[in-house]
């Protein structure tokens, strides 16, 4: 699991069937500044700090072990206290 912060809502008309309506988000790894695309079955807005799977735990997250995702958003964090040695990460 990993802690993402979501940017934004990713526009895609022209995907595959099995991706169906589901909504897609760019998200930023805390401490990194590489984005990839998350699965969003849970309702997340801009700003939103997320939970994230990958792997086989994403294709399950998404709904079907067939569904074609490596990163799925898995739950909205309401709070979480970091401690200084996480802050300078």
């Amino acid at each position: 699991m990993k802690i993402c912060q979501v940017e934004k809502t990713l526009v895609a008309t022209a995907r595959i069937g099995q991706l169906g309506n589901r909504r897609l988000l760019v998200v930023k790894e805390r401490g990194s500044s590489g984005k990839q695309v998350a699965v969003d079955p849970v309702g997340c807005k801009p700003g939103d700090w997320v939970i994230v799977v990958g792997s086989s735990a994403a294709r399950t997250a998404a709904g079907s072990n067939d569904y074609p995702s490596d990163f799925t958003i898995v739950g909205i964090i309401d709070y979480w206290e970091e401690t200084e040695k996480e802050m300078k990460q």
